[in-house]
């Protein structure tokens, strides 16, 4: 009975992932996600859809209030995720051993890793579920040989000031669903452009922490705040610049 629910369920995925449109470049507010609560928590759904490099990427957010139980336990059969905490304190578990992460901590988890998420803290915790299936054949062995599994706090990676600001490398590697996955925070602590407006291979968000910026798409003007995040598929011409003389934080993160 468990083996004809499996391939159900494996054959109706595959279903809704053939009927998925393209994800659209732009702009992604967070007051525009419609919440859906549950006991002592709630969700946001972002985004779903396909992409140039993936054939399912999927965007959500959860909250769990303090006192909320853990989530499930449970093991992705052949999806990969990236978890940023927005806010609050996050204990993760993964193949039995516990991790905690706070504001900005970033959780890069392989497929078929059995894993936890809950709230430890006093206040809510608030965090981006980023979940995602390669076009090419997924290689748990690079994954691996890449560095696993990470389990990443803000606090633990080196600051670096620039001229414009500064910023925390987080990774910048392979991974079991892509050919590289690199992430960043970057902070411009005044009015103007992080860089010239450019191109690359890689598809792209950039996920607001702090501050007020804009963000040019293909021609497109977008704005972003705290929450927010803009979307470059592969070859889109973008550039994002702080609009205030106040700082602006954001995570950078791109993938192929």
């Amino acid at each position: 009975m468990k083996i004809v629910l499996t391939i159900i369920l494996s054959l109706m995925t595959q279903s809704i992932m053939a009927q998925l449109e393209p994800v659209k470049s732009g702009a992604y507010k967070w007051a525009d996600h419609p919440v859906k609560t549950g006991e002592l928590r709630e969700s946001r759904s972002i985004l779903e859809g396909v992409s140039p490099h993936l054939e399912y990427l999927e965007i959500h957010a959860t909250t769990q209030f303090p006192g909320a139980e853990a989530s499930t336990a449970h093991a992705n059969k052949d999806i990969e995720e990236c978890i940023i905490v927005k806010e609050g304190l996050m204990k993760v578990t993964l193949e039995g051993e516990e991790h905690i992460l706070g504001a900005g901590g970033v959780f890069l988890l392989m497929p078929k890793q059995i894993h936890s998420l809950q709230n430890v803290g006093d206040s809510n915790l608030t965090y981006y579920v980023m979940r995602y299936k390669s076009k090419k054949k997924m290689d748990i062995e690079r994954g691996i040989a890449s560095g696993g599994s990470l389990v990443l706090n803000a606090d633990s990676l080196t600051f670096k000031p620039s001229s414009k600001g500064g910023g925390r490398a987080y990774f910048d590697r392979p991974t079991a669903m892509c050919e590289r996955f690199e992430m960043h925070v970057t902070q411009l602590n005044r009015k103007g452009p992080s860089h010239e407006p450019h191109t690359h291979v890689e598809t792209e968000i950039i996920l607001m922490i702090s501050g007020d910026t804009e963000m040019t798409i293909d021609g497109k003007e977008y704005k972003g705040a705290a929450g927010d995040f803009y979307l470059m598929n592969s070859q889109s011409l973008h550039g994002i610049r702080n609009v205030k003389e106040e700082p602006c934080s954001y995570f950078a993160f791109k993938w192929n």
